[in-house]
């Protein structure tokens, strides 16, 4: 058996520990409803840090995961509801729900959120994101639907394929707000995503 020199093993020490220094930090990934959540996502090019990650349930019944993504983090709702940076609401699917109960879940929210009068002038978006949540289908346990959101509005996803965007910057912020508004889908979840 051939045997390196007390030297160079020490220099291979040296050498290995510098270029473990040199590797960046891996940010401590939750636990969410069972699911690994990343610490971190990048979104063109710009990182987002998770800001906060709750479970969607009705009738006792776990749906998703939904976890929130900022280029900071605030517990503040409505600064991350009007922010022109991006962020990302992320679905992690718990169990298999068709696109058209999906998509019924969203519109109420929109409605239970929005002022009548600015509900009205978001109809078409509305009936845009309808048609963009009937081409995802039925989404399966384990799919994941990303929602987009920047400066322009909103762009949906599923499994990593683009559907579409809603360019309408108000419909965006109305968008976010079935979460985080004042009649929020679920109080626990619009707290666990806030960070709280």
């Amino acid at each position: 058996m051939h045997r390196i020199p007390g030297g160079r093993t020490a220099a291979l020490s040296l050498i290995l520990a510098a270029a473990l220094a040199g590797a960046p930090a891996l940010a401590a990934d939750v636990e969410v409803g069972g699911l690994r959540v990343p610490d971190q996502l990048s979104e063109g090019g710009r990182a987002l840090v998770l800001n906060g990650a709750g479970v969607r349930t009705k009738f006792v019944v776990k749906v998703y995961v939904a976890a929130l993504y900022a280029t900071a983090r605030t517990s503040d709702a409505a600064a991350l509801v009007n922010s022109a940076e991006p962020r990302r609401m992320r679905l992690h699917m718990l169990r298999d729900v068709d696109s058209k109960s999906l998509d019924g879940a969203l519109q109420d929210g929109l409605r239970d959120n929005t002022p009548k009068q600015e509900l009205e002038a978001l109809k078409e978006p509305a009936q845009r994101l309808s048609a963009l949540m009937a081409s995802v289908g039925s989404a399966k346990e384990g799919d994941v639907i990303d929602l987009d959101f920047d400066a322009k509005g909103v762009s949906v996803s599923d499994n990593g394929k683009a559907r579409g965007r809603i360019d309408d910057p108000a419909f965006a912020r109305a968008l976010l707000r079935v979460w985080l508004g004042e009649n929020p889908s679920q109080s626990s979840l619009k707290k666990a995503l806030l960070g709280n």
